[in-house]
């Protein structure tokens, strides 16, 4: 498995990442067997959100984590906080007492005293970033967080928030993959009248290439909004027949294709995994290990239905 180098302090983390959202319906030996597998494919990076059925997610990994002490020295921990499910309603809420009050929560539910990285889960419109810097330098000085970063911000977004935080925004989560690449359509597309040309993320590829800022690519087999996987699915007869070509080529499966894509790119990204099928997590990790050529990178970016100018 790849490396991935994240922030100043250089941590060395693996390229592929265990997504945790849909672990609430396994059973606490099935997640133990799905963390071991992981481990086994060199995958040692965990992500989690306080809202993954409403804290179930995490309640189950934390039950794995006590059962297994030995574990958490082996993994990397991550967990994003700031969406609030209502009733009838999801906002957002980046207060001093929203943000303290979940990571605590958290943290207890994990049965872990810290974490190696907090993401702010999506902007707060209402952010007040004097308010988050302060919650960060309690939870760092408390040992409580190690490591910062955000999710689906754009460049001015987080230079406001960098503004008042002292610690370094090391990652940012964004959906990116095969058929979710609006972040490099606007750059080859510079200069045209061209729909891929329009600039719908304030470039923030080049931003965090820029900064050193860890990109964690979410979905990586899904087009759209959550509508569905790209791969084996009819309606994308010319990519899903390119995909299955170079997979042969390489001896892999087209899930380790997906992956590959998005890790040939030079911003070093993370891919962030949502299946929980320990064959997939196996099939997918085997991505980490290769190297597509250009032409087969740029071979599949046409064939995904993009076009170049």
């Amino acid at each position: 498995m790849i490396q991935r180098t994240i922030g100043p302090e250089k941590n060395q983390v693996s390229a592929v990442v265990q997504g945790c959202m849909r672990i609430s319906e396994m059973s606490e030996d099935a997640v133990e067997r799905l963390i071991e597998t992981d481990l086994e494919n060199g995958i040692t990076f965990f992500d989690h959100a306080d809202i993954y059925s409403d804290g179930t997610c995490e309640a189950l990994f934390g039950k794995v984590l006590a059962k297994r002490p030995d574990l958490r020295d082996k993994i990397t921990l991550q967990t994003k906080c700031g969406i609030v499910h209502g009733d009838d309603y999801t906002y957002y809420d980046f207060s001093k007492e929203h943000l303290l009050e979940t990571v605590n929560a958290s943290l207890k539910r994990l049965q872990t005293d810290h974490l190696d990285y907090l993401l702010l889960h999506r902007p707060d419109a209402l952010m007040e970033p004097e308010e988050v810097a302060e919650v960060f330098d309690e939870l760092h000085t408390a040992g409580k967080v190690l490591h910062f970063g955000v999710s689906n911000q754009n460049p001015v977004q987080m230079e406001l928030l960098k503004k008042s935080v002292r610690q370094p925004l090391e990652a940012n989560q964004l959906q990116f993959s095969i058929m979710a690449t609006s972040m490099v359509d606007e750059g080859i597309n510079v200069n045209t009248t061209f729909d891929g040309a329009t600039v719908r993320d304030g470039g923030i590829l080049d931003y965090c290439r820029l900064n050193d800022v860890t990109i964690q690519a979410w979905s990586p087999f899904q087009y759209g909004f959550f509508e569905g996987v790209f791969l084996d699915n009819p309606k994308f007869p010319k990519l899903n027949e390119k995909i299955n070509e170079i997979a042969g080529k390489y001896h892999v499966t087209n899930n380790a294709i997906a992956v590959a894509w998005i890790l040939r790119h030079p911003a070093d990204m993370q891919v962030i995994l949502g299946t929980t099928n320990m064959k997939r997590v196996a099939e997918s990790a085997a991505g980490a290990d290769i190297k597509l050529t250009r032409q087969e990178w740029y071979e599949i970016y046409l064939a995904a239905g993009n076009k170049l100018p």
